[in-house]
C-alpha cells in the first residue's frame, strides 16, 4: 500500500466516524472531485429554481404576493452565491461554474426543467418542492465537509420560511373559489411525478459513493421515505 493509499484509509475512516475537513486540510482526489461536482450542482439548482418563479412575481395576485416572491427569488440567488463560494476554495472559480451551467456542460436538478403554467404552480413549488429540498438540506448540516455545512445552517432557515409562504399562498387558494381549488389540484397532479424523483435513483446508501464519503449523511430512498412521511 503507498502513502497516498494509507492516507485515504485514514482520511475515510476520520470522515465515516463523524470527521470534518477543512479547505486547507489533505483530501483525496476523488473526494475533492466528488465535492466539487455535488456542490456545483446545487449552486446551479438554487440559481435555475429562480427562472420558474421570477416569472410570476409581476403576474402575483396582490403587492403582499409579490413582496414575499421577490424575497424569495433573492434568498435563492443568495443561496447559489454562497455555494459557489465554497466551490470555488475547492478550485473551480464562479466564472466556470456560470460558463458550464450556460453551455449545458454542467447539471441542475431535473424538477426545475419543468414550467409554472399557474399560480398554482408557485404555491405547490414554494410548499411541495423547497419541503422536498430542505430534507435533503437538513442532511447535508452533517457534511464532512465543513464549510459546506456551515453554510446550510442560513440555507435551511432560509427554506424553512418558503415552505411557509408556499403554505400560505396553497390554504389561501384551497379556501377560495372552486377555479383556485382546481388550479392547485391541477398544479399538484402535474408537480407529484416529478416530486417522487426529487431524491434521486433509488440507489442503495451502501452503493451511493457520496454516501460513502459523507457528503451526503442519508440515502435517496430514506429521504424520499421521510418527504412521503411528512
Amino acid at each position: 500500500m503507498t502513502d497516498t493509499d494509507t492516507r485515504t484509509q485514514e482520511f475515510l475512516e476520520h470522515v465515516q466516524s463523524g470527521g470534518q475537513v477543512e479547505t486547507a486540510d489533505w483530501m483525496p482526489d476523488e473526494y475533492r472531485a466528488r465535492l466539487v461536482k455535488f456542490i456545483e450542482m446545487h449552486g446551479n439548482s438554487e440559481l435555475m429554481g429562480v427562472l420558474p418563479e421570477r416569472e410570476w412575481i409581476l403576474r402575483a395576485p396582490t403587492l403582499q404576493r409579490k413582496l414575499a416572491l421577490t424575497a424569495k427569488v433573492q434568498d435563492e440567488v443568495g443561496h447559489s452565491q454562497l455555494i459557489y463560494r465554497v466551490v470555488e476554495d475547492l478550485g473551480k472559480p464562479r466564472e466556470q461554474c456560470l460558463a458550464d451551467l450556460v453551455s449545458g456542460k454542467a447539471k441542475f436538478h431535473n424538477v426545475f426543467h419543468y414550467p409554472t403554467k399557474t399560480w398554482g404552480d408557485v404555491g405547490v413549488i414554494a410548499w411541495l418542492v423547497d419541503a422536498a429540498a430542505i430534507i435533503s438540506q437538513k442532511a447535508l448540516l452533517k457534511c464532512s465537509y465543513a464549510p459546506y455545512a456551515r453554510i446550510m445552517k442560513k440555507i435551511c432557515w432560509e427554506e424553512s420560511f418558503h415552505i411557509l409562504h408556499g403554505r400560505d399562498v396553497v390554504l389561501t387558494m384551497m379556501n377560495g373559489t372552486d377555479e383556485q381549488r382546481e388550479l392547485v389540484q391541477e398544479a399538484v397532479t402535474r408537480w407529484w411525478p416529478p416530486l417522487m424523483m426529487f431524491h434521486g435513483n433509488p440507489i442503495a446508501a451502501e452503493d451511493d459513493p457520496m454516501v460513502h464519503w459523507r457528503i451526503k449523511s442519508q440515502g435517496n430512498e430514506e429521504a424520499r421515505q421521510q418527504f412521503l412521511d411528512g
